[in-house]
């Protein structure tokens, strides 16, 4: 089993966070770790047409484990949560569905690239980050934002809450 995280981002999404986190609760569960706001807009711009300038974003974690194979039903879920906030069919918000591992960080894409595993229905999946000595760790492909102290950080966060919930499901 292993921890189901979106990583939410978007522009003034202090403004909408609930709204995302409303059609996300329902279908995936409780929260039980919420990021502090991340920059995002200094890794890309490839977004501020469709969702405008000064994007942040956040990583949520959610309470109940989920089996790996469901990664790709969780993403093709958080495409139609875009699609459903759209304005204009403009997408607000961005919302990568992804799980931690003891030992990886794992996101869904609907972009294949050499270093992605398809797993069904056009989702893709990638390992972003290795946990190794103790902390994540990027790879050559890693996208900006999780290369990042900041990220790592509430990543990690969210890995050791994870590893005690593995370990209270055991008793």
């Amino acid at each position: 089993m292993v921890n189901l995280v979106c990583v939410i981002f978007g522009s003034g999404l202090q403004y909408r966070f609930k709204d995302v986190l409303d059609l996300l609760i329902p279908k995936f569960g409780e929260i039980d770790f919420v990021s502090k706001p991340l920059d995002f807009s200094t890794f890309t711009s490839y977004y501020n047409k469709e969702m405008g300038e000064g994007l942040e974003s956040r990583i949520v974690s959610f309470k109940p484990l989920i089996h790996p194979f469901e990664l790709a039903d969780a993403k093709s879920f958080t495409n139609s949560v875009e699609m459903k906030l759209a304005v204009n069919k403009n997408r607000i918000v961005n919302i990568d569905a992804g799980y931690i591992h003891h030992s990886q960080f794992v996101l869904a894409s609907t972009k294949q690239w050499g270093n992605r595993i398809y797993l069904k229905h056009g989702i893709y999946a990638e390992i972003t980050l290795l946990f190794l000595g103790g902390h994540f760790r990027p790879w050559e492909m890693t996208y900006p934002n999780y290369r990042t102290p900041e990220y790592i950080e509430e990543l990690e966060k969210i890995r050791a809450l994870y590893m005690k919930k593995r370990r209270n499901s055991k008793k």
